[in-house]
């Protein structure tokens, strides 16, 4: 087995070495047993279809469909998804209650260190589940994940410098209001976009000529990414929960003041593991945000996609409470095996494959 670095490795070679797609493919397994012994079962829904999540930071692969073949006939997009969400939320409407999906996922523009046009998504649903129990129902799933790495690490002697234990305190939790509040001294739910920029110049945080003066959503996110996410989980799992109501993506709204989304994301030195929500069931909501989302792909410059869809029927005819949650194996695995960057754990990332 080469020792030699995966960038003067031979092109046509792995990125990945071979001890650890041994792994990987160890821990996929393990993975699948895990959430069957919970009580879920697999599912399939289409990696290429008519419908796609409608978010402004996403932006989707889209292929075109010829019907038997003839380019002569008008076409019809079709897109290969950003998630399994769609599909896997109109199997909770015809009755399924406890769901999880391996899948390929895939996101236009997206590579670098800790992104890969395609990745690997392990997304899962439980109906009558609150958002706070899949956080604990992701604390074992993560743990466990990691215990069963070091282990397959041991019994092949393989990088074990680099082997990863957390102690028994349960992962942090922390607000986004608080986090803000620890990271730069200034709670910001209630902040406005001017306060916000005024934030940003007194931590040197340069807002980019492309984001408007005016775009609090842009700004918060800029914030987040240089001031309060680096500091996440450093040392331990923290989870960052509460969102902004204007970041709900198709999380339920809770009505607090100020009102917030319930929804959470994992993080583990720093980097951002999962997202999972409390579902949002109502599909006039939904369609609205839907409507909201492509004004402001508009106002970006791009393209708007499609506003009917299938889930939102699915919703009409009634998807139960529920909460799930998306989260991408290759980072797990890279933490866990103590890589540097997800193509270290990917047999051809994008520049081989």
């Amino acid at each position: 087995m080469s020792d030699e670095p995966r960038s003067e490795r031979e092109p046509f070679r792995p990125a990945a070495k071979l001890d650890r797609l041994r792994i990987r493919s160890e821990v996929l397994s393990f993975v699948r047993e895990f959430f069957k012994g919970s009580g879920y079962w697999e599912v399939e829904t289409p990696t290429l279809s008519a419908d796609i999540v409608v978010d402004v930071h996403l932006e989707p692969f889209v292929t075109q469909w010829h019907e038997n073949g003839d380019s002569g006939n008008a076409p019809r997009s079709y897109f290969l998804q950003t998630s399994p969400e769609f599909g896997m939320k109109r199997m909770l409407a015809d009755g399924a209650q406890a769901i999880f999906q391996i899948a390929k996922a895939f996101r236009n523009g997206e590579v670098g260190r800790l992104h890969n046009p395609e990745f690997t998504m392990v997304e899962w649903y439980r109906v009558g589940d609150s958002y706070h129990q899949q956080m604990d129902f992701t604390e074992q799933l993560v743990r466990a994940v990691f215990e069963k790495t070091a282990s397959l690490q041991l019994a092949s002697h393989v990088e074990q410098d680099n082997i990863r234990h957390f102690d028994d305190t349960s992962f942090g939790c922390v607000t986004y209001d608080e986090a803000f509040r620890r990271e730069s001294g200034t709670p910001v739910l209630n902040g406005t976009a001017a306060e916000l920029v005024r934030l940003a110049e007194e931590h040197k945080v340069v807002v980019p000529a492309g984001i408007d003066a005016d775009d609090r959503d842009a700004i918060l996110n800029l914030l987040l990414a240089e001031l309060v996410s680096p500091r996440l989980g450093v040392g331990s799992p923290e989870f960052l929960i509460d969102y902004p109501a204007s970041q709900a993506a198709l999380a339920q709204i809770r009505n607090s003041d100020p009102p917030v989304a319930e929804r959470f994301e994992l993080f583990c030195d720093g980097i951002e593991l999962c997202n999972g929500y409390q579902e949002l069931t109502d599909a006039d909501e939904l369609r609205r945000r839907i409507a909201d989302q492509n004004r402001q792909r508009a106002a970006l410059g791009r393209s708007e996609l499609p506003v009917d869809n299938h889930l939102l029927s699915a919703m009409k005819a009634g998807l139960p409470i529920c909460s799930g949650v998306a989260l991408g194996f290759d980072r797990l695995l890279m933490l866990a095996l103590g890589a540097e960057s997800v193509s270290e754990v990917m047999a051809f990332p994008f520049d081989r494959a």
